[in-house]
């Protein structure tokens, strides 16, 4: 039953965002530096822009993640302090 849902909602969107294509297929003029320029649909130009916003965000959110692992690996090859490789275990309290 969730799979069907799923593929619906799926079908739901892809023909919303087809109909928004073909509702918005006049060519567009995109100016860039130095007299380029392209000619493309507005559509196009909007998938375009998201696609590239998706991308940096996913960039960015990565950036701490990985961050993190090196730390976390550097902190796993570091040695023990002597002051915490002496330290006795202490067993737990016992249960009340």
């Amino acid at each position: 039953m969730m799979r069907a849902i799923g593929w619906l909602l799926r079908l739901t969107v892809f023909v919303l965002l087809l109909g928004f294509a073909v509702k918005n297929d006049a060519r567009v003029d995109l100016y860039f530096f130095l007299g380029t320029h392209w000619n493309l649909p507005l559509s196009l130009i909007i998938l375009l822009a998201f696609a590239a916003g998706a991308v940096l965000g996913l960039i960015a959110a990565l950036m701490p993640v990985l961050r993190l692992r090196r730390e976390v690996s550097r902190l796993r090859q570091a040695p023990l302090p002597a002051a915490q490789a002496a330290m006795p275990v202490q067993d737990a309290p016992p249960a009340v």
